[in-house]
């Protein structure tokens, strides 16, 4: 039987059905979150497989709490707290999974969570938990959000914002910090898409603004994108970090981050570390070519191109996907007024992304 077929029929009818598609590794890829191409760079997997190949165990076999925290795992934690300057770490499956645990735990009875109206999917699914009372404000009004942090007579009151934001591309205000602090309030920083991209050391928001760490910062990670790996990592204090180990249900509940996935995670770190100079001046020259093709100023390598057609983005993906380009074609509900969306990222050579940001002028052009 067809249980959902009226809402497929519906979806497919307002052009925002979706499809699963399977990587075609002959076309250029200007879509994915491989923000320095790392998910490429055979030596950080051939360097990764040799470890674990001379250990006795390659899975985690079970929760970090019960004998699947291994030594692999911490190593990478305080590799990331020392990188990143946080007293304390915790890896874990998934970006998604981050922002229920952090959200989900932290926000209890006569707290409120103050939420960027942008904040990523997972956030806002963890602020719909019947315990958790959340505010929207208006995408980085700073404003907006130091007058109701100033009104809230909230126990705690958590504040949640990116780093970049994954659709629009901008970075959080800078007035963040301050405003936190003088409301005595926790922020949460999700820099799923500013870790490895923006920073002196490449290792996001806090980095790229000079902040110095404090007891109610907590920066959450992901390294399925400029680390080429999966799963994703959060830094607070120990304070913040031991309650989350308590509390988390995605922590306390699921297997561990598996071996391969973090020791490459901490391959990557080191080779950002080590090659941040290079890397910084390759992102700039491809925030260059952007500007000078398509007139649009990033601030990290998200690039997105305003269409407001949820039918004409998926043309234009067509289009250039003939032509050898694979970028994102984003519709509603995901964001307010359809976006293609392409990553300038390093995996791709400058010449192919002056010609793709070319392409998608013309072809841009032509549909309007």
């Amino acid at each position: 039987m067809m249980f959902y077929a009226s809402e497929l029929k519906a979806l497919k009818k307002s052009g925002r059905y979706r499809t699963r598609e399977v990587l075609e590794g002959s076309c250029k890829d200007f879509a994915s979150n491989d923000y320095l191409g790392l998910a490429h760079n055979k030596t950080l997997h051939k360097k990764t497989a040799q470890t674990l190949l001379e250990l006795d165990v390659h899975s985690s076999k079970a929760s970090m709490l019960v004998n699947g925290y291994h030594q692999i795992h911490k190593d990478f934690e305080e590799a990331l707290c020392k990188a990143n300057g946080f007293e304390a770490g915790v890896v874990l499956g998934s970006g998604f999974n981050a922002n229920i645990a952090l959200i989900e735990a932290l926000v209890r009875k006569g707290d409120t969570l103050f939420m960027d109206e942008l904040y990523h999917a997972s956030g806002v699914l963890a602020s719909n938990l019947e315990s958790v009372n959340v505010v929207f404000f208006k995408h980085n009004d700073m404003q907006e959000l130091q007058t109701l942090l100033k009104k809230s007579q909230a126990k705690r009151k958590i504040v949640a914002v990116e780093g970049i934001y994954s659709m629009d591309g901008d970075l959080c205000s800078k007035d963040v910090f301050n405003i936190v602090d003088e409301a005595g309030a926790l922020l949460i920083v999700d820099e799923a898409h500013s870790s490895g991209v923006i920073g002196e050391h490449l290792m996001g928001l806090f980095d790229f603004y000079n902040v110095e760490i404090k007891a109610n910062y907590i920066k959450m990670g992901t390294l399925g994108k400029a680390y080429g790996s999966f799963g994703a990592f959060i830094l607070a204090s120990e304070h913040i970090v031991e309650y989350l180990l308590n509390r988390a249900k995605p922590i306390i509940y699921a297997t561990s981050l598996s071996l391969y996935d973090t020791l490459l995670a901490h391959n990557a770190l080191r080779y950002i570390l080590q090659n941040r100079l290079y890397l910084s001046n390759e992102i700039k020259k491809r925030q260059a070519i952007v500007y000078e093709e398509l007139g649009i100023a990033v601030d990290g390598l998200i690039v997105p191109v305003l269409i407001n057609d949820n039918k004409k983005v998926i043309e234009i993906k067509n289009i250039l996907f003939e032509a050898g380009y694979s970028i994102g074609a984003i519709r509603q509900p995901t964001v307010a007024k359809a976006i293609v969306r392409l990553i300038a990222r390093l995996g791709e050579d400058c010449s192919e992304l002056r010609n793709l940001c070319q392409n998608l002028a013309k072809i841009n052009h032509e549909k309007l």
